[in-house]
């Protein structure tokens, strides 16, 4: 390591927390606070620019940090989203145990120096893009749906003027479908993600554009967090002598339908989620119960493989 080299770099630690960001800047031992609103981003962001930073690390930690990583992108200020799980084991290396906000800046700073990870590429306008292609495809997939249940239900007579809007809508999606895939291909963080999470069998595009637009936070959670923010992870249900059935809740609708769905086509193509299927059911579990424990188990493998950084291998389940 080259210390006067690493002397003359700026980098720069940020802790995020739900209220607050604490920033250190080394090695100039900087430390000050702001709150983690658009109030305390911008004026952050203001005094960053002041030391031309080579880098500037903030930790992921769920949707906390991306108010401020757009307004990093927005200012063209290098930054790095740091796994987690990596700055642990860094601290773990070098022996820091002690935690406190502060030191915890300091730790990221650090870690930026010592490690010089790789800069983002994630831009602005390119997570608003995906995040308003994914929107119009829902919107497409629901209007689809009411076209076939009234083309079941509706006169013969009226079908002709039906099956035009159908075709259309299969036009547009197909369009959506592209542009959601030239997005993702040029950006180099969405790829190298994408291609990882469609290596296992049972995986396709729909699946990929929900998590990596809807779920960023995969891969930096725990595999129990990442069960509940999907909301397949069950929950008892007790109250004194009572005990009721374990059951799921919360979580993100909208992405634990897409996974469900792809459970339906992974159970014929992945031996993996097959054999536990039909184990579930085997035990005597209901189908649908055997399903969601099926993509928890999906989501589980997804997290671990995003994490780090590793392709399908069936012995991984």
């Amino acid at each position: 390591m080259n210390n006067k080299n690493n002397q003359n770099e700026i980098n720069i630690g940020i802790d995020t927390g739900k209220h607050q960001l604490d920033i250190y800047i080394r090695p100039l031992d900087i430390y000050f606070t702001v709150t983690n609103d658009d109030k305390g981003i911008n004026k952050a962001v203001k005094e960053i620019k002041k030391y031309n930073p080579v880098r500037i690390i903030i930790e992921a930690t769920g949707r906390l940090e991306q108010a401020f990583v757009i307004a990093c992108a927005k200012a063209n200020l290098p930054f790095v989203v740091a796994n987690p799980v990596h700055i642990k084991k860094f601290a773990g290396a070098i022996g820091k145990q002690a935690k406190t906000d502060k030191l915890d800046a300091q730790l990221i700073a650090h870690y930026g120096e010592a490690i010089k990870p790789k800069l983002s590429t994630l831009k602005p306008d390119t997570i608003q893009l995906m995040s308003d292609l994914l929107a119009r495809r829902r919107q497409l997939m629901l209007m689809q749906t009411m076209e076939k249940n009234r083309l079941s239900i509706m006169p013969k007579a009226t079908i002709s003027l039906i099956k035009p809007i159908l075709t259309a809508i299969k036009n547009q999606l197909e369009k959506v479908d592209q542009k959601l895939l030239k997005v993702m291909n040029s950006c180099e963080e969405y790829k190298a993600k994408n291609d990882i999470i469609q290596s296992m069998p049972g995986i396709g595009n729909v699946v990929a554009f929900n998590l990596l637009s809807d779920m960023p936070e995969l891969g930096y959670l725990t595999n129990k967090q990442a069960a509940a923010l999907v909301g397949v992870a069950p929950f008892n249900k007790e109250s004194g002598i009572y005990k009721g059935k374990r059951r799921i809740r919360g979580g993100r609708d909208k992405i634990r339908t897409v996974m469900y769905m792809a459970m339906m086509s992974a159970m014929q193509c992945n031996p993996v989620f097959k054999t536990t299927y039909q184990r579930l059911l085997a035990a005597g579990k209901a189908k649908k119960i055997a399903i969601i424990a099926c993509v928890r188990k999906m989501i589980v493998i997804l997290n671990s493989m995003v994490r780090d950084g590793v392709m399908w291998d069936p012995k991984m389940s």
